[in-house]
This record gives C-alpha cells, structure tokens and sequence, in this order.
C-alpha cells in the first residue's frame, strides 16, 4: 500500500546520509526508520539501498525513487498552497493583460516569484476581446483590459491609469498639428483611438478625426511600433508604460503637450467571482509601485466617469 510517510522517511534519509541523523529529524527510532525503508522496498518490490555496514549508496532504483519522492512532495506543498485563498504569497494566479500592460507588470510578477516562492503565476499577453472570452471561460482568474465590454457575467472594476505620450523621432523639430500631419502616423491595435484622444484634447481647435493624417503603417504589437517612430516613420501615441519598456526610447522622444490624457485599465473577472487575497495583493503592490513612480507625493489623476 501506498505510504506518504515512507517516502518522507527516504528522502530524509537521503538528505541526511544517516540512519541515526535521519531518526533525530524525524522524532523516530532507529529501528523505525529502518523499517520505514523495507516497507518502501517492499512496495516498490525493488532494494533502494546498497548497504555497507552503517554506509549505504542508492541503487538506481532508490535515484528514482528519490527523485519521484521530491517531486511528490513539492506538488504536494503547491497543491495546498493554491487551496489556501487566506494566503498573501502563496497559490496559483492566472492572469492575462494585453501587451502594453504585461512589459511592465510581467517583469514585476517575476521578481515577486523571486521574494515568494510559493507563489506561481501563469501569465497571458492578449488583446482585450480574447482577455474577455478567456476569463469568462475560466482559463484564466483575472483579466486586466483597456476597454469595457457589455457581458453580463463579468464584473470590470477601474484599476490604474497611465498617461498616453505622443511619441515622435528624436530629431523631429515640429510642434503643431500641421507638423505631425507632414510626419504621418504608425498605428496599432488602440492607436487611433489613444491618438483621438490625446490629440483632441490638446489641438481643440484643429483637430477632427485620425483621417487628417497619413497612414504610414500598422502593427498589431505595441511594443514594436516604436522601431517604426525610431526610424522616422511616423509619429504614434502610447501608454508610458509602452515608452518605459521600450528599447528605442532613446531613439524616441515625448512631445510635451499641456493636456494630459490617460487610459484607464479595468479588472476584469467572473461575475460573483470572490478573488483569493494574492490576487489582491499582488495588484496592489504593482500599482502602488507604479503610482510612485508616475506622481510621487503629488495627487493622482481620478478615473474617467
């Protein structure tokens, strides 16, 4: 019969190299211990050990066997741990954000993995309506997106809010509407409508509709479509967050603009679904280390009615 605690025994034994050190750990006997292993064997119908005198070495089915062992136990421990909804740091977080979100916040979850150990994350980067099908599908717990949709059975719940840039190549001299017309525009997949905006707020009196510029090129990865701008193809508005991550931020620049405009990120999870607390913390460690960084002491914007 199967016997978890034969297998605990092993693999202290294994750890300890001692029959005697294995005993002492364990609170056990000696002839207990002993008689844990030849359960074991007996089990397995198979010697685990070579013993030589109060020396042993593994044979190849006590490698096995103690490889299994590790592994039983640590699935075991993570198990657990994910049924445990009270726990901070510890269980499985499934979540998926659309790209201009998971540059930043992936890196994030992975240094928090590092300082919580039992902490697992299974992370997604998707476009709004697949974020949407996917958590009301279950295959994820939580979705983060840019835009509210009408369904029913999911619950969206304002987040965090980023500024939008207005991002141009370094070496562009201009600084009106008309200057940014002759340059042209790179869209992507929210690229208009952040580009509406951001460019209504600020040219009032000029601007209409994305139709006025020169379409010079799309891509549906936001985190690409500043090597277009880098390379004096057009200019594009984005997330900072986008600007922050990207390795052509050098080659880029921020046009200043008086009127700052901010995509508002929504929560998104199942209707009357009741989140572990790691989810809750996790999102708010994020966010608070973001607000830091973007406003300091200084009072952040309020989310849009």
């Amino acid at each position: 019969m199967f016997n978890a605690q034969y297998f605990r025994t092993f693999i202290t034994l294994v750890e300890t190299g001692s029959f005697t050190h294995t005993a002492r750990r364990l609170d056990m006997t000696q002839p207990g211990v002993s008689q844990h292993i030849r359960k074991l064997e007996q089990y397995l119908d198979k010697p685990l050990l070579n013993r030589q005198g109060r020396r042993f070495a593994l044979t190849e089915t006590g490698r096995r066997a103690y490889d299994y062992a590790v592994k039983l136990f640590a699935e075991h421990e993570h198990f657990r741990h994910s049924l445990d909804d009270d726990s901070l740091h510890a269980g499985d977080c499934r979540i998926a954000s659309p790209g201009s979100v998971g540059l930043m916040f992936y890196p994030f979850i992975l240094g928090y993995q590092q300082m919580h150990p039992g902490l697992t994350v299974s992370y997604s980067f998707a476009f709004n309506h697949d974020i949407v099908k996917d958590v009301l599908t279950g295959r994820y717990d939580l979705g983060i997106v840019t835009e509210l949709t009408n369904q029913p059975d999911l619950e969206h719940e304002p987040w965090h809010q980023e500024p939008l840039c207005l991002v141009v190549p370094a070496d562009f001299a201009g600084t009106t509407l008309n200057d940014l017309m002759a340059l042209g525009f790179m869209n992507y997949s929210s690229g208009i409508n952040h580009a509406s905006q951001l460019l209504r707020a600020n040219f009032p009196g000029e601007f209409r509709t994305m139709n006025q510029f020169p379409k010079q090129g799309y891509t549906n990865e936001v985190a690409m479509v500043l090597d277009a701008v880098a390379r004096g193809l057009g200019f594009t508005v984005i997330s900072r967050l986008v600007l922050e991550t990207s390795p052509w931020q050098r080659q880029v620049k921020e046009l200043a603009l008086p009127q700052h405009v901010y995509e508002t990120l929504y929560i998104v999870t199942r209707a009357g679904a009741e989140m572990p607390r790691r989810y809750t913390q996790l999102l708010e460690d994020f966010r608070e280390q973001r607000r830091n960084t973007l406003y300091g002491l200084s009072e952040e914007p309020e989310f849009d009615a």
